[in-house]
């Protein structure tokens, strides 16, 4: 089984790596991933060998806090608030204590005005203490956790944060105490010989600026979640329901399959459902990403969380609480964001060797000047410094926080894109494949003409219609359409078969019906010739080998189709469409809209087989597509990209989802992707060279040019580079692309 789980006191991807480790080793765990910016960890577990509780006791035990997720709606977004309210506390008090502490401090050496009592001396320094140990109580977390951590042999920055500080802390302590004996004795020259070596304001000072940097960080890291909100903020909290006693309001949990819900204009619908009475238009750019509204009439499906612009309209209820569109959105942009891309993977392994490898350096620098000096406390700031300015969380947050962003940006465009892997994927996508009803056509065909060869029309077209209204072709459905509008009674159908590429089969009367494509080698009617010449498509219907009707379709192109495929040139990327429709049909439409190749006749297997062609040329292949034929190659491609109004199946298949028939997102998603990527290694690039640049600085390296780091100023360091990498991927919240634009392609990356 799956839970998730609250994660408290997490501040770096060392931290992340630390909770992950440690439940990973549990009896019975499968799987555990655990998200740095939600703070939220998801475990797959053997119920029978492992229990919720020891998951929670094991966390608990590496140093964090642990429970269970207690709403299944709720992000860690209140969470998140929860905690940096927490954080503030603590730093506005440290800071507190900290002005007046610095004051004390460095009044002697900066002639600053003070009670001749507070000069330097023993009162001087029981003030000190005393002001320090209420910044050092109210930020004990990083000695309690660091130092959990490292007796475990697993040290996060905590660590190098509880080291540095500690043993500056000791150090300042034991020079405290040979300071009280030379006071008893009055030994002037004693005291005056150790009044460098305290170091009671840089130890408070380092955590209070530790807390303040991760104070910023945590309110740049809520803004990334900023999407994730709004989508929270859009679930309607209440409904009207018929009900014995007439239309009521409820809470929209109250809501059951089937009950009828009344919305009136200007208010958000509460739920999926299908339009039973009346008529509007809906505002659908929350969740599909269309500016202009929808026309909706009765029989149309309306999605949860939209909003009814003008009619009054009753709605039937076909989905409810986690199975509704809002909430699937919410939990893929959720399960994206806690992915690991490539190259999230391999931040995380240099992470996880990160603080070792920060306290051998800086133990080895501690030694190595040590000896060249021989002054113990110009060694321990080079230790702290080194200790202090290392920083494991830039190296986290590189790509989370870029991702959670990304993602964002994509649902508001009404592109869902299920997982960092797939985002990096999209950039190096190289050819793109399209399916063709309801992918490039509106996927609503309707009949264009019935050519009758043998028997009675109207008899032949309820047998067809009876035959496809189990089937959930679009093709079918046009038949299915057109028995309805005749007024004819559906007929009972036995032994229905559907063969996808084929067409279907049944049973009626005790004859066996079948419809399906006309195959290229068959000689047809002529005036079906001349129908396919002009790009029709056109299904046969035969029984025991005779040809007994001819249905003659068509489907509209989509008005964005040419848009997206001029788009996608602009990209320098080949398009292809595949498709189970005839050659002729095929070219005809192919040529309207721009696509350069068509293969037509196609089975699924026969698309699947290309599309691994494509991949053994060295092929980078976006497929999309939304039917269940395209299944398979969804896939079987780089990148399954399925439009959102298409099946379930489709959907379940694809990486990404379109949840509007705007073929331009799909342009849209790939410059999205190029610019994610891109900002993905322009973090890492900046937490390589930050740590890369600021450890030998804090080593000393540049000591013999009069440079030396304070820990003091280190700290403040390690904190900008956390903030630095939050605030870049905030950056991609400018993302913009202007409908109807074709400039943006040309845009180099």
């Amino acid at each position: 089984m799956k839970q998730k789980y609250s994660i408290q006191g997490m501040t770096c991807a060392a931290c992340q790596l630390s909770v992950q480790k440690s439940v990973a080793t549990l009896n019975g765990v499968k799987d555990v991933q655990v998200n740095l910016l939600t703070h939220a960890m998801t475990v797959d577990f053997d119920e029978s060998l492992l229990k919720s509780q020891h998951i929670v006791r094991e966390v608990k035990e590496a140093g964090y806090g642990a429970k269970l997720w207690e709403d299944q709606t709720q992000t860690q977004i209140k969470f998140k608030q929860l905690e940096a309210s927490s954080m503030r506390r603590r730093m506005l008090l440290s800071i507190l204590c900290l002005v007046p502490l610095m004051y004390v401090a460095m009044g002697p050496m900066l002639t600053l005005p003070l009670p001749s009592l507070l000069g330097f001396g023993l009162w001087n320094l029981l003030i000190q203490i005393g002001l320090t140990i209420p910044i050092i109580v109210l930020n004990h977390r990083y000695f309690t956790v660091g130092m959990k951590r490292l007796f475990k042999l697993d040290p996060n920055m905590d660590s190098l944060v509880a080291i540095g500080t500690g043993a500056a802390l000791i150090y300042s302590f034991i020079n405290f105490f040979i300071f009280l004996i030379a006071y008893v004795q009055d030994d002037m020259m004693g005291m005056m010989a150790l009044m460098n070596h305290f170091y009671f304001e840089s130890v408070a000072t380092i955590l209070a600026l530790v807390t303040v940097g991760k104070y910023i960080e945590e309110v740049s890291k809520s803004k990334t979640l900023g999407a994730l909100n709004k989508l929270l903020d859009l679930k309607p909290k209440m409904a009207i329901k018929l009900t014995k006693e007439g239309w009521k309001e409820c809470l929209v949990q109250d809501i059951q399959l089937f009950d009828r819900v009344q919305i009136k204009p200007g208010t958000l619908i509460p739920v999926d459902g299908k339009i039973v009475n009346g008529t509007t238009q809906v505002n659908q750019a929350a969740i599909t990403g269309e500016s202009m509204p929808v026309d909706k009439f009765e029989g149309d499906v309306v999605i949860g969380a939209t909003l009814n612009l003008h009619g009054v309209i009753e709605v039937e209820v076909t989905r409810i609480g986690e199975d509704t569109t809002i909430s699937k959105l919410i939990k893929l942009v959720e399960e994206a964001s806690q992915s690991k891309a490539p190259l999230a993977k391999l931040a995380d392994k240099i992470s996880g060797i990160f603080v070792p490898i920060v306290m051998i350096i800086s133990f080895g620098a501690f030694i190595f000047w040590l000896i060249i000096t021989r002054d113990l406390g110009f060694s321990l700031q080079i230790m702290v410094a080194i200790l202090v300015i290392s920083c494991p969380c830039a190296l986290g947050l590189a790509t989370p926080v870029t991702m959670m962003v990304g993602t964002g940006i994509g649902a508001s465009h009404g592109i869902l894109i299920k997982s960092a892997e797939a985002m990096e994927k999209l950039n190096k996508i190289s050819v793109v494949v399209f399916d063709k009803t309801g992918t490039i056509t509106k996927g609503k065909p309707i009949v264009e003409s019935m050519i009758t060869i043998e028997g009675n029309r109207l008899e032949l077209l309820q047998i067809a219609g009876s035959i496809e209204q189990k089937s959930e072709h679009p093709l079918g459905k046009a038949i299915v359409e057109l028995m309805e509008h005749e007024n004819l009674m559906l007929k009972k159908v036995d032994n229905f078969v559907y063969a996808p590429g084929f067409g279907v089969r049944g049973v009626v009367e005790n004859r066996t019906y079948r419809l399906g494509k006309v195959l290229k080698e068959e000689s047809v009617d002529p005036r079906v010739l001349s129908y396919q010449s002009l790009g029709y498509t056109t299904i046969k219907m035969t029984s025991e080998d005779r040809v007994l009707a001819y249905f003659v379709l068509t489907d509209e192109v989509k008005p964005s189709a040419s848009m997206a495929i001029a788009s996608l040139k602009g990209m320098h990327l080949k398009t292809y469409m595949l498709t189970g429709d005839a050659t002729i049909v095929a070219e005809t439409l192919a040529s309207k809209v721009g696509i350069e190749h068509v293969l037509a006749d196609m089975l699924p297997e026969d698309k699947d087989g290309f599309i691994q062609q494509l991949q053994k040329e060295g092929k980078n292949v976006l497929m999309v597509g939304d039917g269940v034929n395209d299944a398979p190659s969804l896939v079987r491609a780089d990148v399954g990209m399925a439009i959102g109004v298409g099946t379930d199946i489709a959907i379940e298949a694809a990486d990404v989802v379109l949840m509007s028939h705007d073929l331009t997102t799909v342009a849209t998603a790939l410059h999205l992707s190029k610019k994610v990527v891109r900002n993905m290694k322009t973090n890492l690039f900046w937490a390589f060279i930050y740590n890369l640049i600021a450890i030998p600085i804090a080593a000393g390296l540049l000591y013999g040019y009069g440079i030396l780091l304070n820990p003091m100023i280190a700290a403040l360091a390690m904190a900008f580079s956390s903030v630095s990498v939050v605030l870049n991927a905030l950056r991609l919240r400018s993302f913009k692309i202007k409908k109807g634009d074709e400039s943006w392609h040309k845009f180099k990356y």
